[in-house]
């Protein structure tokens, strides 16, 4: 991947601030976010980043996924970061609505931001008026891959009250999906079924916002899953185009160590495989944005025209 960093672009140093607190009436705690942005530049796309469940004690929180967040923010996005209620951080109690992972409140978190960019601009004046409200994506890595596909249109039924949950925001025009989960039904474990039961009618079907599914052939999840690293190909193979497939090579669930620098929960720990990550969803975003750059493509063939290749990429 080292044949992509001219079309890249030097890095911009970053200005991040932590916490932003966004007051939320009735939310078990407020919101809090943390918000990192290119120093320069204006008519800057905003990605929202939604942190997976994991194991750690701060990754699943507003301070994980820096090699994301940083490389991100260094070419020319605003990345914001909420800490959703499942963070161990809060230590909520465990009778609180929504217990444990919050699937309803992580999409809803991501919709009170955008709600309100003008209050987050104010609270971080060397952004003010530098946002591009029209370009905005949302991004997260397994449970936080979820939260991403229900805003950009997946469907599930609420196990409580049996009614659909269209959650899809039509504010979010691009996304990425890291090591999401796939359908349910019988891919499902027994014990994914019984304790996470909205996992079981997860919808593809009207996903249709454009989107890049990040896939580990080695991400087998038999915690969750009876089908292997295939199921979390399923957001991609059963939803509506207009859709890309990163598969990479030998990764499994942390995709290289997307989730923090050097952290323990990384199975896989590559840090090429990172580079690759950051620099084809970076590639995937920028296109989106701005469909006559040629980034996308730049980067797909790097990939595929590596001596040995960390991935491929297929589209539809």
């Amino acid at each position: 991947m080292t044949s992509t960093a001219d079309t890249v672009g030097a890095p911009t140093p970053v200005l991040s601030l932590s916490p932003v607190v966004l007051p939320v009436p009735g939310r078990a705690v407020d919101l809090h976010l943390r918000v990192s942005a290119p120093v320069t530049g204006d008519d800057l796309p905003v990605v929202l980043l939604s942190h997976g469940h994991g194991p750690s004690n701060n990754l699943s929180s507003l301070n994980g996924y820096a090699p994301l967040a940083d490389y991100w923010a260094a070419h020319g996005f605003v990345v914001i970061q909420p800490t959703h209620l499942s963070s161990r951080t809060l230590s909520l109690d465990p009778s609180t609505p929504g217990a444990p992972l919050y699937w309803r409140s992580r999409a809803e978190d991501m919709q009170r931001i955008l709600d309100r960019l003008d209050v987050i601009e104010a609270a971080v004046p060397q952004l003010r008026g530098r946002l591009a409200h029209d370009k905005i994506a949302v991004a997260g890595h397994s449970m936080g891959g979820h939260t991403a596909s229900l805003l950009l249109g997946a469907r599930l039924t609420d196990p409580q009250d049996g009614t659909e949950v269209n959650l899809v925001e039509p504010r979010i025009t691009a996304g990425v999906l890291l090591a999401a989960p796939g359908r349910g039904g019988d891919a499902l474990t027994k014990s994914t079924a019984e304790h996470y039961p909205f996992f079981l009618t997860t919808d593809f079907s009207a996903m249709t916002t454009p989107a890049l599914v990040v896939a580990g052939d080695k991400d087998t999840s038999p915690h969750l899953t009876v089908r292997g690293a295939d199921w979390h190909t399923d957001p991609y193979h059963l939803s509506p185009g207009p859709k890309s497939l990163l598969t990479l090579f030998g990764a499994e669930h942390g995709l290289g160590g997307v989730s923090g620098y050097d952290v323990a929960e990384t199975t896989d720990e590559n840090p090429e495989r990172v580079t690759a990550v950051q620099r084809l969803s970076w590639a995937y975003l920028r296109t989106e944005f701005h469909p006559a750059d040629p980034a996308w493509q730049t980067a797909q063939d790097a990939l595929t025209t590596a001596p040995d290749p960390l991935g491929r990429v297929e589209s539809k």
